[in-house]
């Protein structure tokens, strides 16, 4: 085999490693627990993420879409008692924001405000088509998503490209503020 070949031969092998290191991981059968910023998988619970334009054609449709970026932490070192207020939170145009309900554990108080919430925007339809969303790439839209339809919602669409595959189309945006 002569050297090119033994070099063309590297790439192939190379080029393998590489697309086998970016793939999508697998789906858990529970929660992401950590490291929420990471890959994703491609699939909630077998059906395939929202693209952006799908997601733009549901947006048109008038279709709930429910932001579950947690809040800003608070500062490190920020003296006790000093006030400190969270940035603008800019997300899809009349979105409702959830905060904390996309990490894989919560509170029993952040589950029943989850589940409240639900019922309040879906007006108890179990049906009622939902989109999910963070950031891009990010498990707790996933983790929201999976568990709304642990609660029996049978209609939860997962927009894994988040507020960046959004804007990145330059769709409408908005300031938005919690949900009660």
């Amino acid at each position: 085999m002569t050297a090119l070949a033994r070099l063309g031969l590297a790439v192939v092998f190379l080029t393998g490693c590489v697309a086998a290191a970016s793939a999508a991981p697998a789906e858990p059968d529970g929660y992401r627990l950590d490291d929420y910023q990471a890959p994703v998988p491609e699939t909630l619970r077998g059906q395939p993420a929202l693209k952006v334009a799908r997601a733009r054609a549901l947006f048109e449709e008038s279709v709930l879409f429910l932001d579950v970026l947690p809040h800003a932490p608070r500062p490190e070192g920020l003296a006790p008692g000093a006030v400190w207020l969270d940035k603008p939170h800019v997300s899809i145009k009349g979105a409702h924001w959830l905060p904390e309900v996309g990490r894989g554990e919560i509170s029993a108080e952040t589950e029943s405000y989850f589940k409240r919430a639900l019922t309040r925007l879906t007006g108890g339809d179990l049906s009622r088509p939902m989109v999910f969303f963070c950031k891009r790439a990010c498990w707790m839209s996933w983790n929201a998503a999976k568990r709304a339809q642990s609660y029996g919602y049978t209609h939860v669409l997962w927009f894994a490209d988040g507020i960046e595959g959004w804007r990145e189309a330059e769709a409408p945006t908005e300031t938005v503020t919690p949900d009660p």
